[in-house]
């Protein structure tokens, strides 16, 4: 009975021994990955992506190492310009394993030497550059490191494909000039931009201003011009009218009678001086409403008119005549001396 527990558990502890033999032996290597081995402590070969067979026991199997692009972001780094300034650089690489060997036996670790030459080149790079300079030239940066990170890590097995500046902050007083200057400049295109803006306003107006004036001359031009034409024909119109009807100087006359008291109604007029052709005049009215006036040539052909729209005429020069009569007698006698009907002559 004993004997056969003791076969028993040996045949177990060798059905163990084995599957787990069998598992040591195949190696499943994913795609994109690579694992180095040794045999005995010495490199023998790299595993391959898919199934793979060692020796177990002898051959040693090291951790998978990645052969896809990867992205490393390194901390704020200070940094010196050449004009003695303190910056922080904050950088990112993109690097690729392309030698799984290289990359396990030349280098202990490679990430912590690319970072560090990293460092090393930028302190170099940036060191040539001033402030202003190393702000504007973040693709000449790039570049310089890349070429020499890429020479430097290529004995590693790794293939840098690129390098960027993720960050350059410089100290907090040149951070706050830099706003100020940018605040200047700022005013400055407005300020400028401002005035040419009231140039162009004052020349704008200047332009509708004049081409107003302009017109507004036109147009004064124009109407002096239609109201000389229209005070000429009017004249002409008249002249003709005049001489069309022959007035005789009876008429003439009458209408220098009506005109005299339009004389005295100015307000400046203090006095005026009555010719000596009123007392004429006023005989000639008188005699061409008592005596028949003889007709125009423009009269000539109208029709004698009823005796009553004669006598209605008749009495009308009469009363004409009377006013006449008292303006002339208005306006001969003084300022200050009493009226013949009793009442002091008012200043005309």
């Amino acid at each position: 009975m004993t004997s056969d527990y003791a076969l028993m558990v040996v045949g177990l502890l060798i059905a163990l021994f084995a599957v787990v033999t069998v598992v040591k032996a195949v190696r499943i290597v994913p795609q994109a990955r690579a694992r180095n081995v040794e045999r005995l402590g010495r490199y023998l070969r790299t595993l391959q992506p898919g199934l793979n067979f060692v020796i177990p026991y002898i051959d040693r199997v090291y951790p998978m190492i990645d052969l896809r692009e990867q992205v490393v972001s390194f901390r704020p780094q200070p940094v010196i310009t050449e004009d003695n300034l303190v910056v922080e650089i904050d950088t990112v690489l993109y690097f690729q394993v392309t030698d799984p060997r290289a990359a396990a036996y030349e280098i202990a670790d490679y990430l912590q030497a690319v970072e560090q030459l990293t460092v090393t080149t930028l302190r170099n790079v940036v060191g040539s550059m001033d402030l202003e300079e190393t702000l504007t030239s973040r693709d000449r940066i790039n570049s310089l490191l890349r070429g020499v990170l890429d020479e430097a890590t290529g004995k590693w097995g790794l293939r840098v494909n690129r390098v960027e500046i993720k960050a350059i902050d410089p100290p907090r007083t040149i951070k706050d000039a830099m706003e100020k200057q940018m605040r200047a400049e700022r005013d400055k295109r407005a300020a400028i931009l401002s005035a040419e803006g009231q140039r162009q306003s004052q020349i704008l107006t200047a332009q509708g201003d004049k081409q107003g004036a302009i017109l507004r001359a036109e147009g004064e031009r124009a109407a002096a011009i239609l109201k000389a034409e229209g005070q000429s024909r009017a004249i002409d119109e008249v002249f003709q009218a005049v001489h069309r009807n022959d007035p005789d100087p009876k008429l003439l006359a009458y209408q220098y009678l009506q005109v005299l008291p339009q004389l005295a109604q100015g307000e400046g007029n203090t006095f005026w001086v009555i010719p000596s052709e009123v007392t004429s005049a006023l005989q000639g009215v008188s005699k061409a409403f008592s005596e028949a006036v003889p007709r125009s040539p423009a009269t000539r052909e109208r029709t004698v008119e009823s005796d009553e729209l004669a006598a209605i005429a008749k009495e009308d020069a009469a009363q004409a005549e009377e006013a006449a009569a008292e303006a002339v007698a208005d306006a001969a006698v003084p300022e200050g001396v009493p009226h013949p009907n009793g009442s002091p002559q008012r200043p005309a």
